[in-house]
């Protein structure tokens, strides 16, 4: 087994990605036999150097093919990453490979450097890397799925039928000739014991066995509309039409309700026309449903659908689609960037500013920041699309690294809802709603019009107090208190799902308690006795477990039978309401002073994309921002310039204080059960961080975490800061592989988050 490899990039800016040769490895001098270097799918932050199997010359060993390679006791999967005549171990040391698995290479040469580069700069163990790039079907010895098998009608079939005697294979003709070409895996559904009736087609040559690459047609499909866009829509489509063919980062910067997903789907019907493939990023799975539909209903051929609620069958099936070409859109989650394609063209990533592209655990990895990569080893242009893009996103289109395209207007002359802040210190309020907001909501809804309140607090209420002795139901598993769920009659952790009964009394003192403080569930409850005439709707985690209530709850408020909409950041994006007029944030104080350096651009980012709820068709909107800091910077800048105001003053701020953009982070975070260990690994490794640099890059830490114990675990984290890139990789570089020396590590969990979009 081999030390490191090193020699892969470690910089966005400096764009060096490793080469790797597709041509099939040869037979070498006797003297020098092949060695193969193998991504092994084991937390080692390294590759491993093993013999050719005994029977390799039967399969021509090419770069991204799986191989099973002995490791330690037992057997497991690697990608083959090259082959070489030489090896740091001596030969003696070296095992044997025991198979090739693949009779062609997983991952073509740009996912094969695209997954080399990852592994390189978040400096993560290059076989889960290459693991998570595969669908779980194929992490171990599974063959390489095939091309389904097609039955269609032939020319023949079209016009001649089959002897009369022969009834079945006459209705299995029609059902083929009704609904175009079926496959072997949905015929038995179709047509119970089809088999001897297709047999007797086929050599009447009636039927054909075939292989289709594009998605059979269906009665009931819908003809691709025409796309009407206003002046800056066409415009945004015009300039990143003119980047086809080659890479360009274009950040399409429109305002909310302005027809982002227009543009979208005017470029990607531009881009079918000449026979390449799209692929869309979107955050959360909760935003597919509706877009899968708009894609299906507007886009001609096949789109495969890659998210985490499908089975590992259904992701096999659209991986294998995406790699085939068969599907001409690929569709999916923060796991998608890692889809193959046959023929890629275009990549998009929408709402490019949600924090849900940053994988939180295992492989730390940004899906945006990839496909940028991704689609400059292609050499395709890739689109950012948002309405509050992420600061590092404008610092970017400002400086001229990404081409600008703005949407600064709604179409159909639907105005911007107007905003206005409503002063919790100066009027009265129930269940947190103040008077002039209550008195708002009875104003649109004699209108007609329909209410959002957002309150980004699932549960009834945040915590249970008793008013006697101040005792306040706490976690014992993290240093969070318990929120109340009524309904349910428990209390629930948020953070490590720690549950238990709703206690009777005060554990202390045997006084009564009382819940305080508003959650969903109470404010639906306290909405229901407010408006009983009005249907009230839920949205938030607890209100759509159940499969397919999401789109349930959404088709109740688009149809009109809810008119009052309650739910938390659910709601922030994505979703089109016309009938809303109102919007409430209903506590715009829980952003205003975070711990993290990026608290307020996350939260002027939920305000606004909240606020763009309303006022979304000829309604005119109104939204009402509640607070207790009704002269607070923020909201007063988001009120009169917009999220572009609040990004000028916000850029500066980092400026001035050294935070990305302007400086580039690595979090080295550490846990345990034990309080002390996560801070005594930390400090032994800040002093080999020390030894490593001069200075460049500034160590912060080490310091507990913002919630210190979690889930039972007590948490730890130092910062690396530097003013340039290459720096702080350089030490990274090296410092991971003393990392994973340290005789203290033995004692803790820890993980590197380079570019933490979480400092919690």
């Amino acid at each position: 087994m081999a030390p490191p490899n090193h020699r892969l990039a470690t910089s966005i800016l400096q764009n060096r990605v490793p080469s790797f040769t597709k041509q099939p490895a040869k037979a070498t001098p006797a003297d020098k036999p092949l060695i193969l270097r193998v991504a092994v799918n084991a937390p080692l932050n390294r590759y491993f150097d093993y013999l050719c199997p005994d029977d390799w010359q039967s399969k021509p060993l090419q770069p991204g093919m799986r191989l099973q390679v002995p490791f330690g006791r037992s057997k497991t999967v690697g990608v083959l990453l090259e082959t070489a005549t030489s090896s740091e171990l001596p030969l003696s040391r070296l095992k044997r490979a025991l198979a090739v698995i693949d009779d062609e290479p997983v991952f073509d040469d740009a996912l094969m450097k695209l997954l080399s580069w990852s592994a390189d700069y978040f400096h993560h163990a290059p076989g889960e890397v290459f693991a998570t790039a595969l669908p779980a079907l194929l992490r171990g010895t599974r063959p390489l799925p095939s091309a389904p098998e097609y039955w269609r009608t032939t020319a023949l079939g079209q016009t001649e039928n089959p002897p009369k005697r022969a009834p079945r294979q006459q209705a299995l003709l029609d059902l083929l000739r009704e609904r175009g070409p079926a496959s072997t895996a949905e015929l038995p559904a179709l047509f119970k014991g089809w088999r001897p009736s297709m047999k007797a087609l086929c050599e009447k040559q009636l039927v054909e066995r075939c292989l289709i690459e594009a998605e059979p047609e269906r009665p009931d499909q819908k003809q691709p509309a025409d796309i009407s866009l206003n002046g800056p829509q066409q415009k945004a489509v015009t300039d990143i039409g003119e980047t086809f063919g080659r890479f360009a980062t274009s950040l399409l910067f429109g305002v909310t309700g302005s027809g982002k997903t227009e543009v979208y789907l005017a470029l990607i019907r531009r881009l079918l026309a000449s026979g390449k493939q799209a692929m869309v990023l979107v955050p959360e799975i909760g935003l597919t449903p509706q877009l899968i539909q708009r894609f299906r209903d507007r886009l001609p051929g096949k789109l495969a659908v890659l998210h985490s609620a499908l089975s590992d069958g259904q992701r096999l099936e659209a991986w294998r689609c995406a790699r085939s070409g068969e599907a001409s859109i690929i569709l999916g989650t923060r796991s998608a960037v890692f889809a193959p394609m046959l023929r890629p063209g275009l990549i998009i990533v929408d709402e490019e500013h949600d924090v849900s592209f940053k994988q939180q655990d295992g492989f730390r990895y940004s899906a945006r920041d990839l496909a940028i990569v991704r689609a400059r080893l292609h050499g395709i242009p890739v689109v950012l699309g948002s309405a509050t893009p992420a600061l590092e996103s404008m610092h970017n289109a400002e400086s001229g690294r990404y081409r600008l395209c703005e949407l600064p207007e709604r179409p159909g002359g639907a105005v911007p809802p107007s905003m206005r802040i409503v002063d919790l210190g100066a009027h009265r309020s129930d269940h947190g709603l103040a008077t002039p907001s209550i008195m708002a909501m009875h104003t649109h809804l004699d209108q007609g019009g329909q209410v959002l309140l957002f309150l980004n607090r699932r549960g009834f209420a945040p915590a249970l107090f008793c008013a006697e002795c101040g005792w306040v139901a706490g976690c014992r598993r993290c240093d969070a208190r318990m929120t109340v769920h009524a309904a349910q009659g428990q209390l629930r952790c948020h953070h490590c799902d720690q549950r238990s009964a709703i206690p009777a009394h005060c554990a202390q003192c045997r006084e009564e308690l009382i819940p305080v403080g508003q959650g969903t569930q109470r404010v639906e409850d306290f909405l229901r006795q407010q408006f009983p005439a009005v249907g009230v709707t839920r949205i938030d985690r607890d209100s759509t477990r159940r499969k397919g209530s999401l789109p349930d709850k959404l088709d109740e408020v688009r149809s009109g039978r809810s008119r009052i909409l309650v739910g938390t950041q659910m709601l922030a994006k994505g979703h089109d309401f016309p009938d809303i007029s109102l919007v409430i944030v209903m506590d715009a104080d829980q952003g205003l002073f975070g711990t993290d350096f990026r608290s307020s651009e996350r939260l002027a980012q939920t305000i606004t994309q909240v606020a763009g709820r309303a006022g979304r068709a000829q309604r005119p909107g109104e939204v009402l921002i509640q607070t207790r800091f009704a002269d607070h910077p923020l909201l007063l800048d988001l009120i009169k310039d917009g999220y572009s105001g609040f990004a000028t003053d916000a850029l500066a701020e980092r400026r001035a204080a050294g935070w990305p953009p302007y400086s580039h982070l690595a979090l080295l975070r550490a846990e345990s059960p034990n309080p002390d260990d996560a801070r005594i690994f930390l400090e032994a490794a800040r002093t080999e961080a020390e030894k490593l640099s001069s200075g460049d890059p500034c160590l912060l830490g080490p310091a507990p975490a913002p919630m210190e114990k979690r889930a039972g675990r007590f948490r730890a984290q130092l910062l690396l800061q530097s003013n340039r890139r290459s720096s702080l990789h350089k030490l990274l570089k090296d410092w991971v592989i003393k990392l994973e020396n340290l005789p203290q590590r033995r004692k803790v969990r820890w993980s590197l988050d380079v570019d933490p979009a979480d400092m919690f």
